[in-house]
Formats: structure tokens, C-alpha cells, sequence
């Protein structure tokens, strides 16, 4: 039985990682958090509290517990420090020899650096990993479904309202619109991650696909679902390009007065020009199309009626 770690695995995607892992019988689960101060796992694995500022008590937890697989799931928006150290510690690590980092999204590119808050630190984290010995493979899933599917539909995310705000019948579309998107639930993120685990071997890159619409598509979607024909408006490249995004209702009750307001501005604009630029347009890769899956991943649209049905 293959042990392996979680980082970040009481929360958010983690958390459904941690689930679809246990679900399939085949491993020990193990959650590192760095917060000591709730150590009740939420999965009902073993959870232990970690220094992601320590190199050697990492190495040492790491072998303690024979951890084999390292998953990172750590919110990386404050830094990639923790993540970094923890690469280190799996390659000092006598018994680690896989570590799945947190690429989650799109593969990042060196031009999307230069607008895409995320990007560089993401590539760092890629760049340590390549200096390892480590096997890894970079799992890119698109934008994660779930912002837009809550409350009906569970999940561990947090709600969104990035181009489309369907509680407020609103819409800031990027660009054109008219490039397609990949979306992915996290429930099959974490299906995919259980599945992909148990393979012999791993490929630098590992593309899974739940649905493909554009954000126009999408909007006919939601507006379906609701019943409602929505606000809109589309955010030109030139506007992306200076670090503005359209404020829509959700936007402004999340950001006004915030000290970080600037700095959504500044990643949804990013995102956006992603999106346009068809950073998110991608094929899965062989062995991860749906037939990897027992049952196939969610769809926008099925998910958006079973979610907003009015």
C-alpha cells in the first residue's frame, strides 16, 4: 500500500484529493497542514502539522512516515516558499520518489510571466522539480468548474464570480469570448489524481479535461439555467493588457475597501488574457481522456441546469 502525503489536503482541492484517494482502498493518506491549531482531519486520515520553513523536520516527517508520493495543494497566493522547501525535503527524503506540485490550471508559459501573477512562481516551482530526481508530473485541469456550480452542487472551493456573476444575472466577458475554455469539477481532478497515482510511469505533463466551452457558450448556459438574460459587457484586450477587469456586483461587494482590490484587478486581468490568448484551450493528455474514469466527468451545461435550474 503506497503511502502518500497531501499538502493542503484539509481544504479546497486538497480535501477532494484526500477523499477520491481514500475512496479507492489502494493507499495510505496522510494530510501535512501548516495549521496546528485545528488538527482534526476532515477526511478522517491521519493529519500532521508541519514547518514548511524547515527543511529538515520536513525531510524528517517525510520519512518518518514513509511517504512515498507527495501531492501539493498548498495555496500558493502568499508564496511558493513552502512549496519549494518541501521539494527539497522530498528529494533529501531517503523514501520519497513522486511529487505531483501545484500547477493546477494551465501550462504556464515564460511570456505569460510577465502579466500573469502566478506564472513565475509556478515555473520556479517546475525548475526546482527538474533539478531533482524525483519522478513528477504537472497536472493541468483548466479553471475549476466549481466557482460557478455552489451551493447545490458540493464542493470545498470557494464561490467566484470572474466573468460571470450568476447571482447577479451579470457578465464581464474576456476578450472575444469566443475561445475556448477548459473546465474542470475538482471531484474529477481528484478522480483523475487517484487514478494517475497508480500508474507505472508519468509523463512531465498530464492534461485532464471535464468540458471545453467558451465564455459565450457559458453565458448562454447560465443564462438557461436562470432563466434570465444577463448584464454584459466584454473587457478588450487593451483593458486586460492595462490590469482592469469590469467590476461586476460580486466583484464589488468582494473588493471595495479591500487593501488587495488592486491586486484582483491585476489576476483576473491576467486570467482573462489567458483565456483569450487560448492558454486554457488544451486536449487531455492519451491516458487521461474520460474513458480513464468509471464515469465521466461533469459537463458546463448539465452542471450549470442542475445548479441554477429556476
Amino acid at each position: 500500500m503506497t503511502v502518500i502525503a497531501v499538502a493542503g489536503g484539509n481544504g479546497k482541492l486538497g480535501l477532494a484529493v484526500v477523499e477520491a484517494l481514500v475512496a479507492t482502498g489502494e493507499h495510505q493518506v496522510i494530510i501535512l497542514t501548516r495549521d496546528a491549531s485545528n488538527m482534526e482531519s476532515k477526511a478522517g486520515v491521519q493529519l500532521i502539522a508541519v514547518n514548511y520553513d524547515n527543511v529538515r523536520e520536513l525531510t524528517s516527517v517525510l520519512e518518518v512516515n514513509g511517504i512515498e508520493t507527495v501531492i501539493c495543494t498548498i495555496n500558493p497566493i502568499s508564496s511558493f516558499e513552502p512549496e519549494l522547501n518541501l521539494i527539497q525535503a522530498a528529494e533529501r527524503s531517503s523514501c520519497t520518489k513522486r511529487f505531483i506540485p501545484s500547477a493546477w490550471g494551465n501550462k504556464l508559459t515564460n511570456e505569460a510571466c510577465s502579466y500573469f501573477y502566478l506564472a513565475p512562481g509556478k515555473l520556479s516551482v517546475l525548475t526546482a522539480l527538474d533539478a531533482t530526481s524525483l519522478e513528477w508530473t504537472a497536472v493541468h485541469t483548466g479553471v475549476f468548474m466549481d466557482h460557478w456550480l455552489m451551493p447545490k452542487i458540493k464542493s470545498y472551493m470557494p464561490p467566484m464570480t470572474f466573468a460571470i456573476d450568476i447571482p447577479h444575472r451579470a457578465a464581464a466577458i474576456p476578450g472575444s469570448g469566443n475561445v475556448p475554455v477548459v473546465f474542470t469539477y475538482t471531484f474529477d481532478i481528484a478522480r483523475y489524481v487517484a487514478r494517475l497515482v497508480g500508474l507505472p510511469q508519468w509523463d512531465r505533463d498530464s492534461f485532464v479535461v471535464g468540458d471545453k466551452v467558451t465564455w459565450n457558450e457559458f453565458l448562454g448556459f447560465a443564462e438557461e439555467a436562470t432563466g434570465a438574460k444577463f448584464t454584459v459587457v466584454f473587457d478588450s484586450m487593451e483593458k486586460l493588457k492595462y490590469g482592469r477587469v469590469s467590476e461586476l456586483p460580486g466583484h464589488k461587494e468582494m473588493m471595495h475597501g479591500s487593501p488587495l482590490e488592486d491586486k484582483l484587478h491585476v489576476a483576473w486581468s491576467g486570467a482573462g488574457r489567458l483565456c483569450e490568448d487560448g492558454g486554457f484551450d488544451f486536449e487531455a493528455s492519451p491516458l487521461l481522456h474520460e474513458s480513464f474514469l468509471e464515469t465521466k466527468p461533469r459537463k458546463v451545461r448539465e452542471s450549470l441546469l442542475e445548479a441554477w435550474r429556476y
